[in-house]
C-alpha cells in the first residue's frame, strides 16, 4: 500500500487532474493499494478565504471551517471521476467520511486519532481511495481544518494508521533543495535528508512540505518521498538518518519571512515575569521563536522573540494586557524582518561552521540583529530586504551547488 498527495497546482485544472489521474492509475498497475490524498485546486482557497473575508472581516471560525474544505471536496470529486473513467473503481471521501479524528481549534486543528475501516473496506473491494486534504471532524462533531499545508499531514498520518509502504509527497518542485532554485539557480537537490534536518529546513522557512507532517512521520516511522508531478524523475527521501545517506555537514539554506519580531521594554528583572509573558501568549495559541533577553539593569531588562505575522494583531493585544500587569515600559513591534538558516548534522561537529556563515553574512555587510542555534541548525534574524542575498552568500560560502567542495564529510 502507498499514499499519494498532490498538492493544488497538480490538479490546478481538468488536464492536470486527468494526468494525475493516469499517474494514480500507473500506482495500481504495479500492483500497489493506493490512497490518494489531494489539495484544493490552484489558488481555490485563497479565493475562498478572500470572499469570506470581504463578507466578515473577521469571519466565524467554524463557518470559515465549513467553507474552507470546499475546495478539497471539489478536487477529490474531480479525481474521483476521472479515474472511474480511466477504468479504475475508485471512490472519494472527506476528511471526516474517512475517519480522521480532530481537536476543536478550528483553522489548526491537530490530528488526534484516525479511524480508517471505511477505507480498508473501500480498498478491499479494489477500489482507489481519494481523501480530501487539510480537513477532519473535531470531537464536538465539527468539521475542522489543519491549517496551511494540512494535506501533507493528512497524507502522513494516513499512511502511518494504514501502515503505508511509503509516502509520496508529490509538487510542483522536484524534491528538496539546498536552497530555494527560484533565489539560487545553482541549488542542488538532495536525494536523501533525515527527520532532524528536515524538521529544521521546515521550521526555518523551507516550503516543500509543512512543519507538522514531517513531524508527524518522524514520530510514526513514515518514509516520505517527495517528488515532481510533472516528471517520473526520483525526488528526495525523508527518513531515519542511516549509513546509506550522503554524509553531508550542510544540507541546506532556508530564509523565513513569515515572522516578526515584539520587542518589550523595561520589563520587571525578577523570577516569574517570562513565565508569565509566555504563558499568556501560549493561551493565544501562537507558537514562538528565538527568545532573547538582555542583561538586566537597574531592575529592567528587554525582552525580544518572534511570532508569525499571522498571529501578530492577537499578540499585540495581549502585551498591551502585560505591559499593564508587570509595569514593563511600551512594546515594540517590527514586521520588517527575515530569519536565515543554515541546518545540517554536521554542525555539531564542525564548530568552525557558525564562525563561516557569520563571515559570509559580514562579507556582504548584513547586520544580524538575533542569533539561535540548535545542535544541527543556526539562525540569524536580519532586515527582510537582505534575505535572498544572505541565502545565496551564505549557499555559496558553503559550496552547497557542487557535488564536493564542503558538501560531504571525507569518504
Amino acid at each position: 500500500m502507498i499514499v499519494q498527495k498532490y498538492g493544488g497546482t497538480s490538479v490546478a485544472d481538468t488536464g492536470r487532474i486527468r494526468s494525475v489521474a493516469g499517474r494514480v492509475a500507473g500506482a495500481k498497475q504495479a500492483g500497489y493499494d493506493v490512497v490518494v490524498v489531494v489539495s484544493a485546486m490552484g489558488d481555490t482557497t485563497d479565493g475562498l478565504l478572500a470572499m469570506a473575508e470581504e463578507l466578515a472581516p473577521s469571519p466565524n471560525a467554524r463557518e470559515l471551517d465549513l467553507l474552507l474544505t470546499a475546495g478539497e471536496r471539489i478536487a477529490m470529486s474531480l479525481l474521483s471521476l476521472a479515474i472511474n473513467a480511466a477504468g479504475y473503481p475508485a471512490a472519494s471521501y472527506t476528511g471526516s467520511q474517512a475517519g480522521i479524528i480532530t481537536d476543536t481549534a478550528h483553522g489548526r486543528a491537530k490530528i488526534i486519532d484516525i479511524r480508517p475501516g471505511r477505507i480498508l473496506q473501500a480498498l478491499e473491494q479494489g477500489n482507489i481511495v481519494i481523501v480530501a486534504g487539510f480537513q477532519g471532524m473535531s470531537t464536538a462533531l465539527d468539521v475542522t481544518t489543519l491549517g496551511r499545508g494540512g494535506s501533507d499531514t493528512t497524507a502522513v498520518a494516513l499512511a502511518a494508521a494504514l501502515g503505508a509502504e511509503f509516502c509520496e509527497i508529490y509538487t510542483d518542485v522536484p524534491g528538496v533543495f539546498t536552497a530555494d532554485p527560484r533565489i539560487v539557480p545553482e541549488a542542488r537537490k538532495l536525494h536523501a535528508v533525515s527527520y532532524e534536518e528536515m524538521l529544521e529546513l521546515a521550521a526555518s522557512g523551507a516550503k516543500v512540505l509543512q512543519l507538522r507532517s514531517v513531524e508527524y512521520a518522524r514520530t510514526h516511522g513514515v518514509k516520505v518521498h517527495v517528488r515532481s508531478s510533472f516528471n517520473d524523475d526520483p525526488g528526495t527521501w525523508i527518513t531515519e538518518e542511516d549509513v546509506r545517506m550522503e554524509q553531508a555537514i550542510i544540507s541546506g539554506v532556508a530564509a523565513d519571512n513569515s515572522e516578526a519580531k515584539i520587542t518589550i521594554e523595561d520589563v520587571p528583572d525578577r523570577p516569574g515575569i517570562a513565565a508569565a509573558i509566555f504563558r499568556a501568549v501560549a493561551d493565544e495559541g501562537a507558537g514562538v521563536d528565538m527568545i532573547v533577553q538582555n542583561v538586566g539593569r537597574d531592575g529592567k531588562a528587554d525582552v525580544s522573540f518572534l511570532v508569525p505575522k499571522a498571529d501578530l494583531r492577537r499578540i499585540s493585544a495581549v502585551m498591551d494586557r502585560v505591559l499593564k500587569e508587570f509595569g514593563a515600559a511600551r512594546h515594540l513591534i517590527d514586521d520588517d524582518i527575515a530569519k536565515v538558516s543554515l541546518v545540517g548534522a554536521g554542525i555539531k561537529s564542525h564548530p568552525a561552521v557558525v564562525a563561516e556563515m557569520f563571515a559570509a553574512l559580514a562579507d556582504e555587510g548584513i547586520n544580524i540583529e538575533m542569533i539561535s542555534t540548535s545542535s544541527i541548525r543556526v539562525s540569524c534574524v536580519i532586515r527582510a530586504g537582505d534575505s535572498e542575498r544572505a541565502v545565496r552568500a551564505v549557499h555559496a560560502k558553503f559550496g552547497l551547488g557542487e557535488d564536493a567542495r564542503g558538501v560531504r564529510d571525507h569518504e
